[in-house]
């Protein structure tokens, strides 16, 4: 349980040989700056593609089904086949950045300015973290773990329920989208412990380092981390649309 993210579990780093050119913390820190990257490359393309042309909105709805099917089915191959990251990682960040890119559209056509807000929050909670926890103020403790991940599989159970319950009736769980005092709370609950997840990754990420991992693991960490991003992003622009509403 060294990581709420499923890519980065604990079995992530099992069984994988000594290598004589070992992952490395400054190759891990390039490769998540590439994937980076790629991302808001494909991002800004959708974003273009919107604003330049508001009446075709509606035609991005294919393009942000295809995206999350896509990228899903990446992460799956390299979650289970390690050694594809280097090919894959990059692949799925532009995937992910076209699903990004039209959500932090719609988002932004409805409420101006928040795209900003979310991203400068977004990296603004990384760097403290990272701070926080290259200085010993936080430690990844096993309780702390255990914590963490308990409240992130609660959190994935709710939303599999949430996406079954709209998929198959007309109902579903109404804090999750709601505005009031209690969707509110539970946005931020989900922003907190998307956050504490970057610390659980750069612990796990240091491990592999200590381990000395093959190389490619640089991409499939790498990876691990841009889906905790993508997904405190997310959950960011969330409380900050409920918060505006």
């Amino acid at each position: 349980m060294a990581s709420g993210n499923p890519s980065l579990s604990e079995k992530a780093f099992s069984n994988l040989d000594v290598s004589a050119d070992p992952m490395t913390l400054g190759g891990t820190v390039n490769k998540t700056a590439m994937l980076l990257a790629l991302t808001l490359i494909s991002a800004t393309w959708v974003w273009g593609s919107y604003f330049s042309n508001p009446e075709a909105a509606a035609g991005l709805m294919p393009w942000v089904l295809g995206s999350a099917i896509g990228g899903f089915l990446l992460s799956l191959i390299i979650i289970f086949a390690k050694r594809s990251a280097p090919y894959l990682a990059p692949l799925h960040a532009l995937v992910e950045g076209v699903f990004v890119g039209a959500i932090s559209a719609f988002y932004e056509a409805k409420y101006p300015g928040i795209v900003v807000q979310a991203v400068a929050l977004t990296f603004g909670t990384l760097f403290c973290l990272l701070a926080a926890y290259r200085s010993g103020l936080i430690r990844a403790t096993e309780n702390f773990k255990l914590g963490v991940v308990a409240a992130t599989g609660a959190i994935a159970l709710l939303y599999l329920v949430n996406l079954g319950l709209r998929l198959f009736t007309d109902l579903s769980i109404p804090f999750i989208h709601e505005s009031g005092v209690l969707g509110i709370c539970f946005s931020l609950f989900v922003v907190v412990i998307a956050a504490l997840n970057l610390v659980l990754d750069f612990d796990f990420i240091e491990q592999g380092v200590e381990q000395q991992c093959p190389k490619y693991m640089e991409w499939y960490a790498a990876f691990g981390l841009m889906l905790t991003l993508v997904w405190l992003y997310l959950e960011i622009l969330r409380l900050l649309a409920k918060l505006r509403r």
